[in-house]
This record gives C-alpha cells, sequence and structure tokens, in this order.
C-alpha cells in the first residue's frame, strides 16, 4: 500500500484534512499553560483519524479495517469532546467552534459510510487464513478468601 492508494480513498483525505486544519487554526489558539494539556491532547486524536484508516485500510480484511475504522470514530469523538472544551473555557470562537462540530460531523457520517461499505463488500473476506479464529482457552480463576486467616492470627 503507498500514500497515493490513501489518496484515492475520501474518507481518509478529509480525515487529514481535519486533522491538518486542527493543526493551523486551533492548535495556536490554545494557551501557552495549556501546550502539554489540551494542545496535545487534541493534535494526538486528531492525527489518530487519518492514521487508523490508513492503517486499517493496509490490513486488507475488512474485519481487521472496520476494527480501526471504530477507532478513528472515537479518536475523531475524542478530539470533537476537546474542541467543545476549548469553546466551553473561551479558548476559541463561536464560528470556529461551529465550523469544527460541522466539519467532524461531516468526517463520522463519511467514517460510517465507509464502515457499511466494508462490511458489504467483505474485501479480503477470502485472503488467505481470513476464516481461522485464534481463541484462548479460558481459564477458571480461583478466588481465594484470605479474610479467616488474617483475623484466625489476631487471636494469638
Amino acid at each position: 500500500m503507498s500514500v497515493s492508494g490513501l489518496e484515492k480513498l475520501d474518507v481518509w483525505c478529509k480525515a487529514r484534512d481535519f486533522a491538518v486544519r486542527v493543526h493551523k487554526e486551533l492548535l495556536h489558539l490554545l494557551p501557552s499553560e495549556e501546550k502539554w494539556a489540551l494542545s496535545q491532547q487534541i493534535r494526538r486524536s486528531s492525527q489518530s483519524v487519518p492514521a487508523n484508516i490508513a492503517e486499517g485500510h493496509g490490513r486488507f480484511y475488512f474485519q481487521d479495517n472496520v476494527r480501526f475504522c471504530y477507532i478513528a470514530r472515537g479518536s475523531l469523538e475524542e478530539t470533537l469532546s476537546q474542541i467543545v472544551y476549548a469553546y466551553k473555557v473561551g479558548y476559541i470562537s463561536e464560528t470556529l467552534y461551529k465550523s469544527f462540530v460541522m466539519d467532524g460531523e461531516n468526517l463520522n457520517r463519511l467514517i460510517n459510510g465507509y464502515i457499511g461499505f466494508l462490511k458489504k463488500s467483505k474485501q479480503g473476506a477470502n485472503e488467505p487464513g481470513a476464516n481461522y479464529a485464534v481463541r484462548e482457552a479460558s481459564t477458571d480463576y480461583i478466588v481465594e478468601d484470605n479474610s479467616n486467616q488474617s483475623s484466625d492470627s489476631n487471636i494469638e
């Protein structure tokens, strides 16, 4: 897989553009005391959206791809939550806030549409090993009740 393959994927392009926009238009507005907290969190979560779409796209098996799209969608929601916070505490304007929310909602619809496409098309379902399932043997957990031991030692 290469970048040229990703650039044909509209959802990845929009996610990349969203992350770049966060970097260029929002991060510099945050106060210096937020440099290592809110600023870094928004940067990481926004960059995680296109990164997870790319990673899933490189997996070639639709269930892996769908799983990474779920992670990307979660990162988008995290980014939007941080943007709501930035707005509520007065770090960004209402106009910028509404613009990011609208872009985030559109990106969320694209991710959901891509997930639906992946589930419907089942790309990679016939790849070698796709039908194998890895399962761990379940083990019984033994819980020991040590409460009597401690009280018995106090009796002596």
